[in-house]
């Protein structure tokens, strides 16, 4: 057989079948795609590739999905912490977006926030944010994955004015990339306290005709729902089933303040869970109840959350912090195991954003979406068990190769697609632009 890429790797977890693990295993890609998965020996003998990449104390797995981000958001990034999340957002972030928000913002946080998801291991986004055109963009010319947000809030913006002009300006998004290999733009509401019933109505018809995902912030605190008992009389997930949108399209992030009957009630409704623990954590939000929800087989993705309140993009890191929350909070050793984490972090994840047919796992005619981790470092010897060395062990540092569609855009830790020099040359002077801007407004920002 004929490939353009074959990687041989000390490992290889291909995620399906669930809790397979592949000792010198090679990986075969051609025009994108993974064409086998057989023992080196064989694959020495049998392909003939134009690349052959060695990699003989490496983990080879899918590339990782983070499935809630705010991108541009990572130029926030230490800008106000410690802070309970309505004041953080009220005093803080919402005063420096209406401030700094504009293209050129979103572009340069946009572009180190890839720069840093590639160099941990992820190949795949979910995003939310103003001007989702130029995250789209920057995406595109990344050669990263992502699913973009159409953004929607009840507050005017500098990306649109109201909620027609947000789902006018998404739409259009929308079509522009409808047919693009990569970048795939699905509806994405802000919150139930931020949205009125009218939008979420619009977007339960549109997101039904166009088959879309509906990306949204749902129970994240204690306050959002007491909140909404006082606004609408309802708990919001009971709103938002009153509106239609409790279905198996609806991608609810943070999920922290849950009831049994809404447990039972998400999973009767197929609604599919983001859990990002490191921001719920720093924001002391509260705790998704990830066993519970996962015993009642609702599909559950991790994600990061924006750099702004987490303070980084990790996606190793979550799966870490998943994984000891679950235990801690259900009083479970035994609870979301490593595989289960590792499973969350990438096929989860690309089932909750409707993209597990092309990626997720490493299965042949697969998009070759692959990220190889070095397990021969110190830090992560001796090696038993190289699913439990990954979530519990190793750090992003030790991410060296990562490709999207057969592309390499990481080798030996250089990034190969974005520019790096010019990344840092944007944000610090981001930073000395938002610092004098603190320091002109001390009482506000």
């Amino acid at each position: 057989m004929d490939a353009d890429t074959l990687i041989h790797a000390r490992w290889i977890i291909p995620v399906e079948p669930a809790g397979k693990r592949l000792e010198h295993h090679a990986l075969a890609i051609t025009d994108g795609r993974i064409l086998a998965l057989l023992p080196s020996e064989e694959a020495r003998q049998q392909i003939e590739a134009t690349e052959v990449v060695e990699l003989p104390g490496h983990a080879l797995i899918p590339g990782l999905v983070n499935a809630h981000t705010h991108t541009p958001m990572t130029l926030f990034r230490g800008l106000a912490d410690d802070l309970p999340l309505m004041e953080w957002l009220q005093r803080h972030i919402w005063p420096a977006e209406q401030q700094w928000v504009s293209r050129d913002f979103v572009a340069a946080g946009s572009r180190l926030a890839m720069a840093e998801m590639i160099r941990g291991g992820t190949t795949c986004f979910n995003d939310m944010y103003f001007f989702p055109d130029v995250t789209a963009q920057v995406a595109h010319q990344a050669g990263l994955r992502a699913a973009i947000g159409m953004i929607l809030i009840d507050f005017p913006s500098a990306w649109a004015s109201d909620s027609d002009d947000y789902l006018q300006r998404g739409l259009a998004l929308h079509d522009q990339y409808r047919n693009d290999p990569l970048v795939k733009v699905i509806f994405a509401p802000h919150a139930p306290y931020s949205v009125g019933d009218e939008p979420l109505k619009k977007v339960r018809t549109l997101a039904a005709e166009l088959e879309l995902p509906v990306h949204m912030h749902v129970h994240e605190t204690r306050d959002e729902v007491e909140q909404g008992v006082a606004s609408h009389g309802l708990r919001p997930l009971a709103r938002l089933d009153r509106l239609g949108l409790l279905a198996p399209d609806l991608v609810a992030v943070h999920m922290t303040q849950l009831e049994e009957a809404e447990i039972a009630k998400v999973a009767e409704a197929s609604v599919q869970v983001v859990h990002c623990p490191q921001s719920n954590l720093k924001l002391a939000s509260g705790f998704c109840p990830v066993a519970k929800l996962l015993e009642a087989g609702v599909n559950v993705a991790l994600g990061t959350d924006g750099a702004a309140s987490n303070n980084d993009l990790d996606m190793l890191a979550e799966m870490q912090s998943a994984a000891l929350l679950a235990k801690g909070v259900s009083g479970d050793p035994a609870a979301l195991p490593a595989f289960q984490a590792l499973e969350m972090a990438t096929l989860n994840g690309a089932r909750a954003l409707g993209l597990e047919d092309q990626t997720g796992s490493l299965l042949p005619g697969k998009q070759a979406d692959l990220c190889a981790i070095d397990l021969g470092a110190l830090e992560t010897q001796p090696v038993y068990d190289p699913v439990s060395q990954i979530v519990y062990a190793a750090g992003r540092e030790q991410v060296t190769h990562l490709w999207v569609k057969g592309i390499p855009l990481m080798r030996e830790r250089q990034l190969l697609t974005l520019d790096q020099p010019r990344i840092l040359a944007d944000a610090d002077q981001w930073r000395q632009r938002l610092e004098a801007g603190r320091q002109a407004d001390p009482g506000g920002r």
